[in-house]
């Protein structure tokens, strides 16, 4: 098989890597995040798998910061070297890393594209006998039928992704008791919990058919739902899969199941910037708050919004067409740019403004817009652009722009939302923003990158 590794230490000399201090493995990313109402803080753990299926902790400031866009790696074959110990809590701090994906088995592109089918596997600990719902209700979640997953993640996709195929099975009674799994103080075993509810499927189940596995159990874990990626071997395929653990509350609405699968994908959170240790106060994203301003449904509870546009381009959902990058000075006058959540656009639906040297190329910004329409945007805050400055290197990447001062506690506030006649300064007067108009299906903008007096290098843009 051809690999990157002959390639390898070219790459690693460039990261700073020394060739007698790799460590080789598969990356695993995993984000737990508390019930709604908690003050416990969300929770993300890096490891890495070696051949042998040995699973080692990272640290995951360090992992940022070796990676660079720790994201881009994720359920990937990576090289890393080591800082040198001791290492706090006995978990691995890289000094650099980089992708040692072997050539045949180089990501697709999109990252994530057509069928994903997941199994639900519904386990039930040996000592509580509650079932809270039933297979029919799990069938029809992850459904095509409008409100429901599968039709959600065709619309975020642009209909480059569906979860078509994804089956229910259960319930199955796990051979322990729930405090086996879930420990009186601490996180809950997860380990354990996803080895034996697969093991408990498995004489029903064939997992090959699938590239995620939902386990919901009928009873709280450890105040979180868990969602991410996990190297194993089910009915002999060895892969990375998508894995969610989910309590009862992560399944009675679809919101933070959508937000566990988006961390499946390889989703990280998103935040806003008001600098606490809150992330899940950014309506404008299911991948940091899934209740504020969420649609509401009978039986399936508080509905996901969509993903921000950083999230879908991080998955390849952005066509080339369809994304202005302005990475010299000067003005782009009359950017068409159409709702993040319109199928079939033909203008402008992401706008990526650089930022010039010193600042790394992990530093940038993002502007999309959004309308309060269809199944999943009618509740939002309110029509209007919406900005978000990235940093890849740390663990929620995307933050949303206020400019309220303070800025809001929760980002669904008019500073966060830029409208016709509102124009926003980047710091550093990097670049300038001005809402010049409405249309039906968005908002014509200018942007002024630099100084004004910069010579303008584009007019009219339109997509």
């Amino acid at each position: 098989m051809k690999s990157r590794f002959c390639a390898l230490p070219l790459l690693l000399a460039g990261a700073g890597l020394h060739a007698q201090a790799i460590e080789q493995g598969t990356l695993e990313l995993l984000w737990g995040d508390p019930s709604p109402g908690s003050s416990q803080a969300a929770q993300f753990e890096v490891s890495l798998v070696d051949a042998s299926g040995m699973r080692r902790p990272l640290d995951t400031d360090s992992a940022l910061r070796a990676a660079g866009n720790l994201f881009d790696l994720a359920g990937r074959k990576v090289a890393l070297s080591l800082q040198p110990g001791p290492w706090i809590g006995g978990r691995l701090a890289p000094e650099a890393m980089v992708d040692a994906t072997p050539t045949a088995d180089a990501p697709q592109t999109p990252r994530v594209a057509g069928a994903q089918p997941w199994v639900t596997l519904a386990c039930k600990f040996s000592d509580v006998a509650a079932q809270p719902h039933d297979l029919a209700y799990f069938g029809t979640m992850l459904s095509n039928q409008p409100g429901r997953l599968d039709h959600y993640w065709r619309e975020v996709s642009y209909n480059k992704v569906n979860v078509a195929g994804s089956t229910a099975y259960g319930w199955f009674t796990l051979p322990h008791p729930r405090s086996y799994y879930v420990p009186a103080s601490g996180s809950a075993n997860l380990t354990n919990l996803f080895n034996d509810c697969t093991a408990v499927a498995d004489s029903t189940v064939n997992f090959a058919g699938f590239v995620g596995v939902n386990t919901f159990y009928n009873d709280d874990l450890d105040g979180f739902a868990w969602g991410g990626s996990r190297y194993a071997t089910l009915d002999g395929v060895s892969k990375v899969w998508y894995v969610t653990w989910e309590p009862p509350w992560g399944y009675a609405n679809e919101a933070p199941l959508a937000h566990e699968m988006g961390h499946g994908f390889g989703l990280p959170h998103a935040n806003n910037s008001d600098l606490d240790s809150d992330t899940y106060d950014n309506p404008w994203d299911v991948m940091s708050d899934s209740w504020h301003n969420a649609g509401s449904d009978a039986t399936y509870g508080a509905q996901p919004k969509h993903i921000g546009i950083w999230s879908r381009d991080h998955l390849g959902w952005i066509d080339a067409a369809r994304k202005l990058t302005v990475s010299t000075n000067g003005a782009v006058n009359g950017i068409v740019l159409d709702r993040a959540s319109l199928i079939g656009s033909t203008h402008v639906q992401m706008i990526v403004v650089t930022l010039p040297a010193p600042e790394p190329a992990t530093h940038y910004y993002v502007i999309e817009a959004r309308k309060r329409v269809g199944n999943y945007e009618a509740n939002l805050a309110g029509d209007a652009v919406i900005i978000h400055e990235v940093k890849t290197d740390r663990d929620a990447p995307a933050w949303s722009v206020d400019a309220s001062v303070p800025p809001a506690n929760v980002s669904n506030n008019e500073g966060s939302m830029f409208k016709v006649g509102e124009t926003w300064t980047a710091p550093g007067n990097a670049f300038t923003v001005s809402v010049a108009s409405a249309t039906t299906d968005g908002f014509v903008l200018n942007l002024q990158r630099g100084a004004s007096s910069d010579v303008i290098f584009k007019n009219g843009f339109n997509g």
